[in-house]
């Protein structure tokens, strides 16, 4: 069976949130109450939806129930569009959460390839046919390129998915836009729907046509990529310039801590529960860890107050 087409308009576009996943202190078990507290607090900010599960969610650190919980919690509870990352090490995994999604109402699924062993683009394709086959009248299926953590996704292979209508668009995280380009020619007939998913390189992106973001950066400071969003859209160069520039400082600052760490830190910094982090740090990071929360504290009121005069 073919899946149901998607309609484009309702596809993810603009600025959806790569939301964190926060964890108890006690027992560093997913933590209810501060993950739909987080969802409280991004869904009042202008954004078009939010991303659950994703790598700045930290899927991998939670259990298949745990995820399916939340899952059914948040569908209920956000106020704006929810796409959930149904990315599992092995395709029933997969299925069930896509099926747990779909039940809730989910606005897209995103699905990485299989990750941790290693398998040819043949072997991809197919776990996408199969997942298709096996979760077919579901919300419209993303596909979720991040070469950092998994199997990459060639463009040849993400082409042909879309062109069979099994997926019906592609989140990139890998940061490479020739990948964005060689993906581009190879639909040159046909639409594509292409996020970014590497903050980095957002607005070549999204001025060379994608039709929006899935943001780290968003979960942390959403009024900056907002801004920086309307700014390109509406063809503003100045304050595209200067919010870009923004964009990138933060980014310099989080590049020494493992993601999602920084994110997590600058959203503490904002009085949002996080939990604690999966992996302690050592004493260089920790230091570093401080001199960004200083930094961030004298950083975000100032962009905050450039981003609502953009």
């Amino acid at each position: 069976m073919k899946p149901p087409s998607a309609d484009r308009a309702t596809l993810p576009h603009g600025v959806y949130v790569a939301a964190i996943t926060p964890r108890r202190q006690a027992d560093a078990a997913l933590d209810l109450a501060a993950a739909l507290e987080l969802l409280d607090f991004l869904s009042e900010q202008p954004v078009r939806g939010i991303a659950l599960f994703g790598s700045t969610g930290e899927f991998v650190h939670f259990g298949l129930e745990e995820r399916r919980h939340l899952l059914r919690l948040a569908l209920k509870r956000s106020r704006v569009p929810v796409a959930v990352n149904v990315s599992h090490s092995c395709l029933d995994g997969a299925v069930s959460l896509a099926r747990e999604a779909a039940s809730g109402g989910a606005a897209a699924l995103l699905l990485m390839p299989p990750y941790f062993f290693q398998y040819e683009q043949e072997e991809v394709a197919e776990f996408y046919r199969q997942f298709r086959a096996k979760a077919n009248d579901g919300p419209p299926l993303l596909l979720y390129n991040v070469p950092f953590f998994t199997n990459p996704l060639a463009p040849a292979t993400a082409a042909e998915l879309m062109s069979c209508g099994i997926a019906a668009g592609i989140k990139d995280s890998s940061g490479d836009f020739e990948y964005y380009r060689e993906l581009r020619s190879l639909r040159a007939d046909a639409p594509l729907h292409f996020l970014a998913g590497n903050d980095r390189i957002f607005v070549p992106l999204r001025e060379g046509g994608a039709a929006g973001v899935v943001s780290g950066v968003a979960c942390a400071v959403p009024e900056l990529l907002v801004a920086l969003d309307r700014a390109i859209v509406s063809g503003r160069q100045e304050s595209k310039t200067r919010l870009e520039a923004r964009l990138q400082e933060f980014l310099h600052a989080i590049a020494p801590f493992p993601v999602p760490i920084g994110i997590k830190e600058a959203l503490a910094e904002r009085g949002v529960k996080t939990g604690p982090h999966a992996v302690p740090l050592g004493k260089t990071a920790s230091r570093r860890l401080a001199e960004f929360r200083e930094w961030f504290h004298g950083w975000l009121p100032e962009v905050r107050r450039e981003a609502a005069l953009a």
